[in-house]
């Protein structure tokens, strides 16, 4: 019992002490990540507008295809704003995640001679990915002030979704990236997870497109138990009128904050034999 107490005494020390370092480095944190966003673009001839241009191709794609080709039948109208307030996110996810879960093997270098934070390096990564989705919202008001969707005070919900999700991307990101280091066959599966979890997530449809359908209730309990669905919902609830579904909300807010728990921890337990692999 007392050695049980030892060990969970420790880890809490080790906590603050990593909390209270990564606090004392913040600035350190907002400079690599500048450097990041600089470096990513300085052979592009385009720079800073691929944030915007990237999400706003991908928009039209998906509407044309499914306004113009298709008779669609999910989703809202204006179907562009539907579109462009799941697929920002959405590309802010994959890519955060998968930069993410890469980062402690790209800066290998810098991390083995430098005596910072181990965690700065992962939280540099997704904060870059979350800057560039920033970037991208433009495109999103561009088209809200075109159409001018049915606002209400559900918008305040926007914010809620934009720290929901970045919660969930720490923590996906602290779990991942050590073990990646470790075991090489995580990042091609992460790959092939997302490309599933896209069609398992209302991006192009609504949650209330499922709850609609004929699915068993067990399965439509395990699709709003996905946090990107209860964080869409956030995204969506201020633009387009009707009821919020708390409980999806709820669920992604309670993941997120599991997952960065879990992942701080993992990563805390995990550094010593990671930076052997370094």
């Amino acid at each position: 019992m007392s050695s049980t107490r030892t060990a969970v005494g420790g880890d809490r020390r080790t906590t603050g002490r990593a909390l209270a370092e990564l606090i004392r480095t913040r600035k350190i944190l907002a400079v690599l990540i500048r450097r990041d966003l600089k470096l990513r673009y300085a052979d592009s001839m385009l720079g800073y507008v691929w944030t915007v241009l990237e999400p706003l191709m991908m928009g039209s794609i998906y509407w044309f295809v499914f306004t113009i080709i298709f008779q669609r039948s999910v989703g809202a109208e204006p179907y562009i704003i539907f579109l462009l307030a799941g697929l920002l996110p959405w590309m802010w996810f994959t890519s955060g995640l998968n930069e993410g879960i890469r980062s402690l093997g790209s800066q290998r270098r810098l991390i083995a001679s430098t005596s910072l934070p181990r965690q700065i390096w992962v939280l540099r990564s997704t904060g870059a990915k979350t800057v560039e989705f920033l970037l991208s919202l433009p495109v999103l008001a561009a088209f809200c002030l075109f159409y001018r969707p049915q606002f209400d005070v559900q918008l305040v919900l926007f914010p809620l979704g934009i720290l929901i999700q970045l919660m969930l991307l720490l923590g996906l990101a602290l779990l991942l990236s050590p073990i990646t280091m470790l075991v090489r066959d995580v990042e091609p599966l992460v790959r092939v997870g997302t490309r599933a979890l896209f069609y398992a997530s209302p991006i192009i449809y609504s949650l209330n497109d499922v709850l609609v359908t004929s699915l068993p209730s067990f399965v439509i309990g395990l699709y709003t138990l996905n946090p990107l669905t209860g964080i869409l919902e956030c995204y969506r609830a201020g633009f387009f009128p009707g009821p919020v579904h708390w409980g999806a909300i709820l669920a992604a807010a309670l993941i997120a904050v599991l997952a960065l728990a879990l992942g701080w921890t993992v990563f805390s337990r995990m550094e010593r034999q990671v930076l052997k692999e370094i």
